[in-house]
């Protein structure tokens, strides 16, 4: 190992803790969602299950409504604070920023978990469960966005472990999900272990987290600038002092410095790399004019994927029919559990091969070509529907889009956000990536409002 190479990270240990901490970011959301027949089962009263079992075609309000107002508590809080991130890391220490998420989700759900055990009226558990879901999205996209941005500081290839985990968290609440229908778990009380399970995995990123700064690798690039700059003002006070004892004449030999302007060693002097001052806060505007490009694509990509999953896949039907054990596994399987597990697949590719460049104009054309899977879903068995036909009925049609679906999703999203903090000068990377995040977060939102309208048109 050479000076210029820096320390190696030694066991892939840090790589791991960013996957760690990737898997943290998404898993309790995820959690939430699985849960998801727990928190419909407790919108019903004694009352009302007697009187559905005549009318089982009108579901309570609470219960009809809940997956909006789900979405519509993840998304817009999501969107928000991560674009509050976006200029509240200057001002707020980065380890406040992630242990404080951290810490906070994981009080969410320690009394989520509690809850279980508690009864509630409908309404009041409604209210508290639309409560949790805000603080679980806004510290979430406090603590994703801090994650990249802390990731920017790194070589490009520590924002893919990020991705990973992420995708990691999907698959293992897809198959929590297909877990609970095996086993025919319908009591509430089982769900306490989706919630401690949760609250297990942050405790395994808030460690993770405090053993960061302990690694040589990670100390090296996040010191990295500031101790160039510590290094260039040592050097230019060296050479102050050379000119005010009347060497300057010698030393110009070297430095080749104007002679009529001393100062000139700061701003005009081409013999230095002049490095930023570490005190200085970045410029928002300036730094997206240089990532535009990149913060556009991820943007892009995830409204295509949210505007049809879930909303459009998993309305998707089974050509065999009702009252099979396949009809039961169908949309888990076939839907959750193919997406996440090849948007993971996706996802992870980035760590091994790159392509297309950062700077190549492949990769935008890549991500727009995507489009082609809204109508590609829409076309497929998806009910009810009134104004499209059926093309695409048979179910291998169906697994064929979604893995194609699912890893372009994966693998074009990592590498935009890779290469997004790498777009920027190195002191610029953590408010690139926190940029990054918020135009991620800003694709969830858009999808979420375009899904509407695809499923008016079918």
């Amino acid at each position: 190992m050479t000076a210029r190479d820096g320390p190696q990270d030694r066991y892939k240990a840090v790589w791991l803790i960013f996957f760690i901490l990737g898997l943290g970011t998404l898993l309790p959301w995820n959690f939430f969602m699985t849960a998801r027949e727990y928190f419909i089962s407790r919108l019903t009263d004694s009352e009302e299950k007697s009187h559905f079992r005549n009318q089982t075609s009108s579901p309570a309000y609470l219960q009809s409504m809940f997956d909006n107002f789900m979405t519509l508590c993840a998304m817009v809080p999501l969107l928000i604070f991560t674009c509050l991130n976006s200029f509240i890391h200057q001002r707020i220490p980065q380890q406040i920023r992630i242990l404080g998420s951290l810490v906070a989700i994981g009080l969410v759900f320690l009394v989520t978990a509690i809850m279980v055990k508690v009864t509630m009226e409908p309404l009041p558990f409604f209210i508290f469960t639309m409560i949790s879901i805000v603080f679980i999205n806004s510290f979430g996209a406090i603590l994703q966005g801090s994650l990249f941005g802390l990731a920017g500081l790194l070589p490009a290839s520590y924002t893919a472990p990020i991705m990973s985990g992420q995708g990691l968290a999907g698959t293992f609440a897809a198959l929590a999900m297909i877990f609970s229908i095996a086993i025919g778990a319908q009591r509430p009380e089982t769900f306490i272990g989706y919630f401690t399970t949760a609250c297990v995995a942050i405790l395994l990123a808030i460690f993770s987290y405090i053993l960061l700064p302990r690694m040589d690798f990670f100390r090296y690039y996040s010191m990295k600038d500031k101790t160039e700059y510590r290094v260039y003002n040592a050097e230019l006070e060296t050479k102050k002092d050379l000119i005010k004892k009347g060497r300057m004449r010698c030393y110009a030999l070297f430095v080749s410095l104007p002679a009529d302007e001393p100062n000139g060693m700061e701003q005009n002097n081409s013999k230095i790399i002049p490095i930023h001052n570490p005190d200085e806060k970045p410029s928002v505007v300036a730094i997206f004019k240089k990532l535009w490009v990149m913060a556009a694509s991820v943007c892009f990509v995830f409204t295509v994927t949210i505007g049809v999953f879930p909303s459009i896949t998993a309305k998707v039907s089974t050509v065999l029919g009702e009252g099979n054990n396949w009809s039961l596994y169908y949309i888990p399987v076939s839907c959750f559990l193919l997406f996440n597990v090849f948007d993971w697949t996706g996802r992870s590719l980035t760590a091994f091969f790159t392509w297309p460049g950062k700077d190549s104009c492949l990769l935008p054309v890549m991500v727009a070509l995507r489009v082609i899977f809204i109508p590609l879903f829409m076309l497929c068995n998806v009910h009810p529907r009134v104004y499209l036909p059926v093309v695409f009925s048979h179910d291998a049609w169906y697994i064929i889009f979604m893995i194609f679906f699912s890893i372009s999703n994966g693998y074009l999203a990592s590498l935009c956000m890779c290469f997004g903090p790498k777009k920027v000068l190195a002191h610029e990377a953590e408010t690139a990536g926190a940029i990054m995040a918020f135009f991620l977060s800003l694709g969830l939102a858009l999808g979420a409002a375009v899904s509407f309208l695809f499923q008016i048109l079918i």
